[in-house]
């Protein structure tokens, strides 16, 4: 999640205004998943009460990442299979290695611009914290038309950077207090993390019954080092500003960042909200 490797292309990162191309910030799926991997588990669960997908049939899952989505679909619908796409091999290969039910997950090399399955083959699909990091979301929502029967659901969801994902929120606005420059990184700049963006993109896309949503969770956090350590392992667009800085500039945007937090202690527990704006359509009936 936020939130990912997703449907980063090594060869085609999407760039936030000023940015450099960041090729390794989604390169290690044990890094991720210890920074983002509460996150996605957390919001798998309402994104599916969102989507109402069938009890049966085969759903897709685009971007998979770790398998958190994928993992869930199949603990709550016992008669589906789940087949879950990501370029990276890393991470779909990691995925593998979580899943309790191999005999009813696939997880395989995919790209959602150019799906590789014939028309109509999944009785639904679903997209958690990817969208934005997709070089031509137009382009793989056509793609997910096709691949998705008609009258079926396409959902997706996508962090509110810019407000309610408060881990993030924080991690940059102390960031910028400390380096200005970096407010050109931050990730409220996404595509498609504001209300109502998504929802275009469905329309613009010819689906029908569209819906969206602002869906919350929480996530529990047992000291400040528990929120903080996983920013240091390089992952996601916040990890990579990380790297980018000497190790004598850390200290002052870790004490900006317990600011934004108004911590009294390190030691002390801590909860976080987070919110994606969510969004489902059905494809038209032929």
């Amino acid at each position: 999640m936020i939130s990912r490797r997703a449907f980063l292309i090594a060869s085609a990162i999407p760039v936030l205004p000023g940015q450099v191309q960041k090729q390794k910030m989604f390169s290690n799926a044990e890094a991720y998943n210890r920074f983002m991997g509460r996150w996605s588990s957390l919001m798998a669960a309402p994104l599916l009460d969102f989507a109402a997908i069938p009890s049966t049939g085969r759903i897709l899952d685009v971007g998979t990442g770790t398998g958190a989505l994928a993992i869930e679909i199949v603990k709550r619908k016992p008669a589906v299979h789940v087949t879950g796409i990501d370029p990276s091999e890393e991470f779909f290969a990691y995925a593998r290695t979580r899943s309790p039910f191999p005999d009813r997950t696939t997880f395989q090399p995919g790209d959602a611009q150019d799906l590789k399955f014939p028309d109509a083959t999944f009785s639904a699909s679903l997209s958690l914290l990817v969208f934005n990091f997709i070089p031509d979301p137009a382009k793989a929502l056509r793609e997910l038309r096709r691949v998705t029967r008609p009258a079926a659901g396409i959902t997706a969801a996508v962090w509110d950077y810019g407000d309610r994902m408060r881990m993030l929120r924080a991690f940059w606005d102390a960031a910028v207090s400390v380096d200005p420059a970096a407010e050109k990184r931050d990730e409220k700049h996404m595509p498609l993390c504001r209300a109502g963006q998504l929802s275009q993109l469905w329309k613009q896309g010819g689906l029908e019954n569209i819906e969206e949503k602002p869906l919350e969770i929480a996530a529990h956090f047992s000291d400040f080092a528990d929120y903080w350590d996983p920013f240091l392992l390089g992952q996601g667009p916040a990890g990579a500003y990380v790297r980018t800085l000497r190790a004598d500039k850390l200290p002052a945007l870790r004490n900006a960042v317990k600011r934004q937090l108004s911590l009294s202690s390190e030691s002390q527990p801590f909860t976080l909200p987070a919110r994606v704006w969510a969004v489902r359509g059905t494809v038209p009936a032929k």
